[in-house]
């Protein structure tokens, strides 16, 4: 650990700040048995690493089955990331995660496949996920980058970019003939 770097209970209530203060919610709880799972492998003892190690994996489980969010002990967390909702969180063991992230429910950042397995995703600080996005692939989200809802990137982000899917189109059954609206380009609202 360098002079800098926060000490397991400093991140804890850094986590915690950034949750709300709020330790019941399922973000919080998935991060501080990430950090937890990291601690224990630091002890020096074997044998309390062993049993501080069957304690995380038990509390890892119960996140991941309970809350249905997946961050497992190798994975790289930055400070005050956040969890924003439950169920559907799935992150990559390998990824990087940058400081200040926020990420939203129902977000895979993983691998392409298994054959590129070690293939992960590099956050820069400041990222947002937006709900059910796909981050796929040896990719670097640039810092400040706001990835919307929906979208799946398995390409670099610059920093301080914006990506969002294209808008819907709204298809309507009028007269037996189909007819194809997109409501950005009139300006109409729903």
């Amino acid at each position: 650990m360098s002079f800098n770097e926060p000490t397991y209970r400093q991140q804890l209530c850094e986590d915690w700040r950034a949750h709300g203060r709020d330790w019941t919610k399922p973000g919080f709880r998935a991060i501080a048995v990430h950090r937890f799972g990291n601690w224990a492998l630091a002890s020096k003892s074997r044998v309390i690493r062993k049993l501080l190690w069957l304690i995380y994996l038990s509390l890892f489980r119960y996140i991941r089955n309970h809350y249905g969010i997946e961050v497992p002990f190798s994975t790289s967390i930055g400070r005050r990331v956040i969890l924003g909702h439950q169920t559907g969180i799935v992150i990559h063991p390998y990824s990087e995660i940058g400081d200040d992230c926020l990420i939203r429910q129902n977000v895979t950042i993983g691998a392409v496949s298994d054959e590129r397995f070690d293939d992960a995703p590099i956050l820069g600080n400041g990222v947002s996920v937006g709900c059910g996005a796909v981050i796929l692939g040896k990719v670097k989200i640039g810092t400040n980058a706001v990835i919307g809802p929906n979208v799946v990137v398995m390409s670099d982000v610059p920093p301080n970019a914006k990506v969002f899917a294209d808008p819907p189109r709204v298809m309507q059954i009028s007269r037996g003939l189909v007819k194809s609206h997109d409501r950005s380009r009139t300006g109409q609202q729903p």
